[in-house]
């Protein structure tokens, strides 16, 4: 039976890519639902670093992509908002930054060794496990929650995330390290009360507070999409299962 290894952020990416058969990445509010909810309506999306504004439209001109805008300029544009795209058309090309989710999967697909990268969130814990494990077979998983930035650029570790990654942990039935078997009782501990958790986390708070509480309502929809987004050639598309 293949083990599972988690840790956090960009760290995490650099300490377990040798050592794994598989990478997920795990931002719950907001990236890993909005891919889900994209690649679930037939788009396909490209991770893209934060704040590299010309060169993700130059990116989008060369690709005949959409590029998502932030989230207060969008409107009623795509953008990291997954409610901004339950309305995605089959086909669509959406070039995606975010601080946290999206720049994991830009690095993590360009380790040097390449290994398969999915996403993964509360919506479609069950399928990206389903997935991981074909993906590895008996060889080891790793699980990566994004976690949040702090202003000076250090790692804020999310609740969401660590429950996020904590249901995928679940579904994968796999031997865990003992990072790993953390987030899946905490995700086993949070029951019935997992959306009042992630709803009153730090970073659902800031989502409701600036109006974006049907983002939270996307987020918390456990078990509903039977997607694995899995990154092939730098964009997330639907993967096996």
């Amino acid at each position: 039976m293949n083990e599972a290894l988690c840790e956090w952020g960009m760290a995490g990416v650099t300490a377990l890519h040798s050592r794994v058969a598989v990478l997920v990445i795990v931002d719950v509010l907001s990236f890993s639902t909005a891919v889900d909810v994209a690649v679930s309506r037939g788009a396909t999306v490209h991770p893209f670093p934060f704040k590299e504004i010309e060169a993700a439209q130059r990116a989008a001109s060369q690709l005949g992509a959409k590029l998502a805008r932030p989230r207060a300029a969008a409107g009623g544009q795509f953008s990291l908002s997954p409610a901004s795209l339950t309305t995605i058309r089959p086909g669509t090309r959406l070039i995606l930054p975010s601080p946290n989710g999206s720049r994991l999967s830009f690095a993590a697909a360009r380790t040097p060794n390449r290994v398969p990268v999915l996403t993964g969130c509360l919506r479609n814990a069950s399928a990206v496990a389903l997935a991981a494990r074909a993906l590895a077979g008996d060889q080891a998983i790793g699980i990566i929650p994004a976690g949040e930035l702090w202003p000076d650029g250090g790692l804020r570790p999310a609740i969401e995330d660590q429950l996020g990654a904590g249901a995928i942990l679940h579904y994968l039935g796999s031997a865990c390290s003992p990072e790993a078997q953390l987030a899946r009782d905490a995700y086993r501990a949070a029951g019935s009360d997992l959306t009042r958790m992630v709803r009153l986390s730090v970073s659902g708070r800031e989502l409701v507070d600036a109006g974006y509480s049907g983002d939270v309502d996307l987020a918390v929809e456990e078990g509903v999409s039977d997607t694995a987004p899995l990154m092939v050639d730098g964009a997330y598309g639907r993967g096996p299962g």
